[in-house]
């Protein structure tokens, strides 16, 4: 008995061992791209020719390729589109979510039933699939486009089935009706119990679905190079693009100015992770 145990013993610590250094060379080589780049955003450009893969530059480090991409991509501009596009984007989705949602689970009628069904529907299709017709209409026909505006209220219809069909599930399975009823004793209308109630208690899947839909709308490249024509108001993205076609051979340059794109995204990420992490525990647990 002792035998087995300890031939069992053995088996299970290297079996461990070989899925934790699994699990360390799959992280090692997916963190060297963002490591070169880094790296190879400090290094003058005949350093990163001559070698790219080194860790070291024989010129030296220079913060130089920082001060010409953030002059050149005009960051603080850019920088401003993306923040106020992506924040009112995301504020708007949240709040019409969590309120369609919880519509959806408390009415229990056939009108909220076709519609959270079509809504989840919705989500097979391709936004390739309909890019060229939103453009038409809403371009030739509404002269929606080159306004900021425009661009919110497109990333909040796209973003809308998919933050519904998360919050919808999560209501269901996480928010006790009991505690409903108990403020509607207390003299609460729907709205008030919305807000002072169930709004709180959405908390950790909130904070989920707000690193997903910024993730997604700063990101976003397609949708933005459609809406927004005019250089004013174009997104990160978009400036880093048009950076890139301008410097395309000053490597330095462009991997600076890609730090600098996802440097703001990667802080946000930072500090919502433990919130990002329990809203997924708790998504999947039924309280």
């Amino acid at each position: 008995m002792n035998t087995k145990n300890k031939v069992g013993g053995a088996r299970r610590i290297a079996l461990d061992g070989i899925q934790l250094l699994s699990i360390v060379i799959m992280f090692a080589l997916y963190m060297v791209p963002f490591v070169l780049i880094i790296l190879n955003s400090f290094k003058h450009k005949r350093d990163i020719i001559k070698n790219p893969f080194a860790l070291t530059a024989e010129k030296g480090f220079t913060l130089e390729n920082y001060a010409i991409a953030f002059e050149k991509m005009s960051f603080i501009r850019s920088f401003g589109n993306s923040l106020f596009i992506t924040g009112f984007s995301t504020l708007i989705v949240t709040i019409l979510a969590a309120m369609t949602a919880y519509y959806f689970v408390r009415a229990k009628n056939k009108f909220s039933t076709i519609c959270f069904s079509l809504m989840a529907a919705s989500m097979i299709i391709p936004f390739q699939a309909i890019m060229i017709p939103l453009v038409s209409i809403y371009g030739a026909k509404l002269n929606m486009l080159n306004h900021r505006t425009s661009l919110i209220f497109f990333h909040v219809g796209f973003a809308m089935s998919m933050s519904v069909f998360i919050f919808q599930g999560f209501i269901k399975s996480s928010i006790p009706l009991s505690l409903e009823e108990a403020a509607c004793l207390d003299g609460c209308s729907k709205t008030q119990t919305f807000f002072k109630v169930v709004f709180p208690l959405l908390r950790p899947i909130t904070s989920t679905l707000v690193i997903l839909n910024v993730l997604a709308f700063w990101n976003d490249y397609l949708l933005p190079s459609l809406v927004l024509g005019k250089k004013q108001i174009m997104t990160l993205p978009l400036s880093t693009y048009a950076f890139y076609g301008t410097y395309s051979a000053d490597y330095g340059t462009i991997m600076a100015g890609l730090v600098l794109t996802v440097a703001p995204i990667l802080v946000l990420y930072l500090a919502l992770q433990k919130q990002i992490i329990s809203g997924v525990v708790a998504g999947a647990v039924k309280s």
